[in-house]
């Protein structure tokens, strides 16, 4: 039997494009308020660094357009590529040693077996609520060898215990400030992404007679995968950043910390204090890139299924 269809004049007409133009439109409207300041606060900085790094201010005929000039002079700077190595040297021994001591602090608090886990878990968490210049001052003042925890010890046992603060072993003593500031930071996300593994996985691994250290490596580990490349990866930005520790302790120790210790400070000192803004801006987004480069591969590397 054949139905017949109504003729196309009489057919409704069909409103389902303008409720989609509605509800896309709904959309932006949430969005919005965070695109705006989006957009000012992180992509019109890097606009306008983009544009400060084409120019260069001259003796002779002011701000002058020199293109990739700046770029050029960044890749054959010995002091920025030295300041490079310094922090990639920090990054290859600090990280893992930062992260190493947080993802067994983690453990042990999620092993059940600690007394007085809530004590622990926020003690460890209590320095990185410590402004990062109260304390890099604490630590530099314990550091000193003519006065603080040092001195004491110098002046109470008679010995003479190496300088902290000195060329040899500041790098060392950045390190263990950050340290101490962001174990407890680490240790939080790698607690919290222990918490929600589901507690059915160490059931079966019990009834299969695995041992402490079998569920670690076969379920622990696995399972927070994401956090130790996000972990990872943060670390990696705070190390090219790094910025505070150096510039503090630079009066304390001149002779060890230089205007170009670190890229970040030696971008601070070309633009504050050798008012080259055109040039620190260049500096800065190679590091940028850099930076945005290595935790990039990380990520890939980390996420990557069977790593």
């Amino acid at each position: 039997m054949t139905t017949l269809q109504p003729p196309a004049a009489t057919r409704p007409p069909i409103r389902q494009p303008a409720r989609r133009d509605r509800r896309s439109w709904t959309g932006w409207g949430f969005i919005g308020p965070f695109a705006v300041v989006f957009a000012f606060v992180f992509l019109a900085p890097i606009a306008y660094s983009i544009y400060l790094s084409l120019f260069r201010d001259q003796l002779i005929g002011g701000t002058t357009f020199v293109g990739l000039d700046n770029y050029q002079q960044a890749l054959q700077d010995d002091q920025f590529w030295s300041s490079l190595a310094r922090v990639s040297l920090f990054l290859l021994v600090q990280v893992p040693i930062m992260l190493g001591i947080a993802l067994l602090v983690a453990l042990a608090l999620d092993s059940g077996r600690l007394y007085g886990r809530d004590f622990f878990r926020i003690s460890i968490f209590l320095p990185y609520a410590v402004p990062a210049v109260v304390a890099t001052l604490m630590w530099g003042f314990m550091y000193g060898t003519r006065f603080g925890l040092v001195s004491d010890i110098n002046d109470a046992l008679g010995v003479s215990l190496p300088n902290p603060l000195g060329p040899d072993l500041i790098l060392a003593s950045i390190g263990n400030i950050v340290t101490w500031e962001f174990v407890g930071y680490n240790m939080l996300i790698f607690y919290s992404a222990l918490r929600v593994i589901p507690h059915s996985l160490y059931e079966a691994a019990q009834i299969d007679g695995a041992g402490q250290i079998r569920v670690i490596t076969a379920i622990k580990l696995p399972a927070i995968r994401g956090a130790l490349v996000i972990a990872t990866i943060f670390s990696i930005i705070g190390t090219f950043q790094l910025f505070n520790e150096p510039s503090i302790l630079q009066k304390l120790a001149p002779n060890a910390i230089t205007t170009d210790y670190t890229p970040n400070y030696y971008t601070y000192s070309l633009s504050f204090s050798g008012q080259q803004h055109n040039y620190s801006a260049t500096v800065a987004i190679v590091m940028g890139l850099i930076t945005m480069v290595i935790a990039y591969i990380v990520q890939l590397r980390g996420m990557r299924k069977g790593a």
